[in-house]
């Protein structure tokens, strides 16, 4: 997804839910500031390294592909941006390698997503922002993995999009090219993908790479290939996906309000966005490259003040300015709080399965802290 649904479409989740405006922006800031919180980013303010929420072009083009570098790589993409599905799934006649792999593929309401709401109960705005970009990732990044794998993440030529409506038949093959400075066409049909690389951790293979920023457009409707499937197809149908991620985020908003006794599987607020149900649909189904404008004036509509435009430079001047012992809480501070949280906690399911794709995880409050001391403050940390 891309900030136009993480910032703005979040923005008007959280209106809708109940939030004030200003309750709304922060979790919508923090929700976007997922795309934005670099280890660069964390350098320059001199903040928790650990605290790194994605990694820049730049950064994955020096990345380390050895066992170390994978696993870095690993336990920021599952942790944020491809919530395993079900880390204990089976596969047939498959190497233990490969069903590794295999078992970090992304898809929504899974046992960590339960995880991920439960890790935001009770903390700050900038905790919940980080579950809502979470879970809106789980379905917009569905069936892609956050590890490099050619074998779970490939795709190819057998990809075609169905820009028609959903009742015709109507469908165009989508051509797919390596392109830098380039820029997606949508009207042609042609889309910047990742450049082809048989190397099976290659950097090429991460995430939806392969598939370009398809899966980041809410209007677009496709059918393919995946490297995983065992040739069977897939038709992925990004508008009821992403309208189902939008009802489910007001209901899981809803939940961390108190709404709630519990946060379910496969619920969603339908009755809650009905009265703005045609609109979001229209919004959603626009075949347009950024919905950012039609979202941001919903919003607006919706509770009647201006939606700032984003800026990551916002409150990095708190966070500079803060005394040592001040800076977990300023805004930066407790997102970067709530990031360490959730990349701690995904990664120890992972590990805890069996599975060493994002590294050893040690549970700080048992084990100690012979190495990142950072992670103390999870520990000591309250609930507020």
């Amino acid at each position: 997804m891309q900030l136009d649904f993480h910032y703005y479409a979040t923005y008007c989740a959280a209106i809708i839910a109940g939030y004030s405006h200003k309750s709304s922006m922060v979790i919508a800031y923090s929700s976007q500031f997922v795309d934005c919180c670099s280890r660069t980013l964390l350098s320059r303010l001199k903040g928790p390294a650990s605290a790194a929420t994605t990694q820049l072009q730049l950064e994955l083009m020096d990345a380390r592909t050895d066992l170390i570098g994978l696993q870095d790589i690993t336990r920021i993409w599952a942790s944020f941006h491809f919530l395993p599905y079900d880390l204990y799934a089976k596969k047939k006649r498959a190497s233990r390698e490969y069903k590794n792999k295999f078992r970090l593929i992304c898809n929504p309401n899974s046992d960590l997503l339960l995880d991920t709401v439960d890790l935001g109960l009770g903390h700050s705005l900038q905790s919940i922002g980080i579950v809502m970009h979470v879970l809106a990732d789980t379905w917009a990044h569905r069936y892609f993995a956050g590890t490099p794998s050619l074998v779970i993440n490939n795709t190819n030529y057998h990809f075609y999009e169905m820009p028609g409506p959903e009742d015709t038949f109507e469908e165009r093959p989508v051509v797919f090219a390596h392109n830098p400075s380039g820029r997606d066409d949508v009207e042609k049909g042609y889309y910047i993908g990742s450049l082809y690389q048989f190397q099976e951790h290659s950097i090429m293979n991460l995430g939806h790479g392969r598939a370009g920023h398809l899966p980041d457009y809410s209007f677009i409707r496709y059918r393919y290939l995946p490297a995983w499937g065992d040739y069977e197809e897939i038709v992925k149908d990004n508008p009821s996906d992403y309208l189902h991620a939008f009802a489910q985020m007001v209901y899981a908003l809803g939940y961390f309000r108190g709404e709630y006794d519990s946060f379910e599987k496969d619920v969603y607020a339908w009755d809650r966005i009905k009265p703005w149900e045609d609109r979001i649909r229209a919004i959603i189904r626009k075949r347009q490259l950024t919905a950012e404008a039609d979202w941001k004036a919903l919003g607006e509509d919706l509770s009647g003040c201006e939606i700032e435009d984003f800026d990551i430079k916002k409150y990095q001047a708190e966070y500079l300015a803060a005394d040592k012992e001040k800076k977990d809480h300023t805004f930066l501070g407790r997102f970067f709080l709530a990031a360490m949280a959730q990349k701690s906690m995904v990664t120890g399911k992972i590990f805890q399965s069996g599975n060493l794709l994002a590294g050893i995880s040690i549970d700080y409050s048992l084990k100690g802290f012979r190495g990142i001391r950072e992670f103390r403050k999870l520990v000591e940390e309250e609930r507020i």
